[in-house]
């Protein structure tokens, strides 16, 4: 949840090229980010992979306007509209890009090479047809920041009760590593995104912080087996609220557009 997942900035960077915000140079190197390369394949008119710059060229001339996100669990297909087997992928991936305008969609598929301490990383985006169907259990940016504030209220007081430690070295750590994420990573919905959307994600990102960091710290005061079952129970809709957010902030461009269509 602390780290921003690949397919929002392939949505993100990909709306601000597609709405000819950005130039490809610039788009392409903030989806690749810190990883190698990224290459997609199985896009229509290709017989092999090739890079994300024609790639994204591709679906522009193929009729594509935006990009939505899905990042889906297990009990929750988040973003996704079928069909089955992409829902499979995407599901695997836990995120996935859709495509509007077309239906096809991009599940990333994630390759580490090279000796320890000198790894890099290489992406594969696999572009499958998708359903044309409205996404699942997306919010309006305006929901997904009320139930932010609301979960984030309660989770905050729950795991309070609970004990579970929210200082020491680990917690320490995660705080500092967010905030310089957050300092750098200001751009990081793109050109093109509404005030409120970068909002809504940075809370998102606050939220999953907190999250991340009560996992990460092990049982702290919860001892008993029922007081650590609370816990997990407390965590779990935190979590599904933060990435509900996520989602209705990666995709608010495209939803605004369609509104304008209707």
């Amino acid at each position: 949840m602390l780290s921003e997942p690949r397919s929002g900035r392939l949505a993100a960077w990909g709306n601000a090229l597609l709405a000819g915000l950005v130039s490809p140079d610039d788009a392409v190197l903030a989806i690749v980010g810190e990883d190698a390369v990224h290459r997609v394949e199985g896009l229509p008119g290709e017989s092999a992979p090739v890079g994300l710059t024609l790639a994204l060229g591709r679906l522009r001339a193929l009729g594509v306007t935006g990009l939505r996100v899905a990042l889906p669990t297990p009990g929750h297909p988040l973003g996704l509209s079928g069909p089955p087997d992409f829902n499979a992928r995407a599901l695997d991936a836990e995120e996935a890009v859709i495509c509007y305008g077309v239906p096809l969609g991009l599940v990333p598929e994630v390759y580490e090479a090279g000796p320890a301490g000198d790894v890099h990383v290489e992406v594969v985006w696999h572009c499958l047809p998708v359903r044309e169907a409205p996404p699942a259990d997306v919010p309006s940016l305006g929901e997904a920041e009320r139930e932010l504030a609301e979960a984030l209220r309660d989770a905050t007081a729950v795991l309070s009760r609970l004990d579970v430690a929210g200082s020491g070295p680990v917690a320490e750590a995660a705080v500092d590593a967010y905030r310089a994420r957050a300092e750098r990573g200001r751009e990081v919905l793109a050109p093109g995104y509404p005030p409120r959307a970068v909002r809504v994600l940075e809370l998102a990102q606050r939220v999953g912080l907190l999250v991340s960091v009560a996992y990460e710290n092990g049982p702290g005061g919860a001892v008993s087996a029922s007081e650590m079952g609370a816990r997990a129970e407390a965590l779990r809709p935190v979590e599904r609220t933060a990435r509900r957010a996520q989602v209705a902030a990666y995709n608010s461009v495209v939803e605004e557009r369609e509104k304008g269509v209707r």
